[in-house]
């Protein structure tokens, strides 16, 4: 039984049909929970600074791309909360769900940075062989 589900998530079209799949799965489950992470991106963290007018407007922008994502837990009712972690995001979400006690991690299959998964490999990739949990790659 699926109880705590992790949803890697960065607003793109794959992140929310990730959530669409992972709301599917915590309505089979009584009780079940969500936790969307999001991994702030330092290479992508300079140029959001400084085309950002202060933090406060950086983070307000950072979240407007997830509520979609959130959207869909609350249209199913079911509990979730967001973590925003720093870092390389395939590393980032593997230390993350090997640390806590999840049934399984669910991630869409690209994110919004594409170029860059097709050079240094995709997060999905990374997280489906390094996350000792089931991984579930949503396309």
């Amino acid at each position: 039984m699926l109880k705590r589900l992790l949803v890697a998530a960065d607003g793109s079209e794959n992140s929310i049909r990730a959530a669409k799949e992972a709301a599917r799965l915590g309505q089979l489950s009584e009780g079940a929970e969500v936790e969307i992470i999001y991994v702030m991106d330092f290479s992508k963290s300079k140029s959001e600074v400084l085309q950002s007018q202060n933090l406060e407007t950086l983070e307000a922008e950072r979240r407007k791309r997830l509520i979609p994502v959130e959207e869909v837990f609350a249209k199913a009712s079911i509990p979730h909360k967001l973590t925003m972690l720093n870092g390389d995001p395939g590393p980032a979400i593997v230390e993350y769900a090997n640390k806590s006690s999840c049934d399984m991690v669910i991630v869409g299959s690209r994110g919004l940075n594409a170029l860059q998964e097709m050079v240094l490999g995709s997060v999905s990739h990374k997280v489906a062989k390094r996350v000792k949990a089931p991984v579930l790659i949503v396309k």
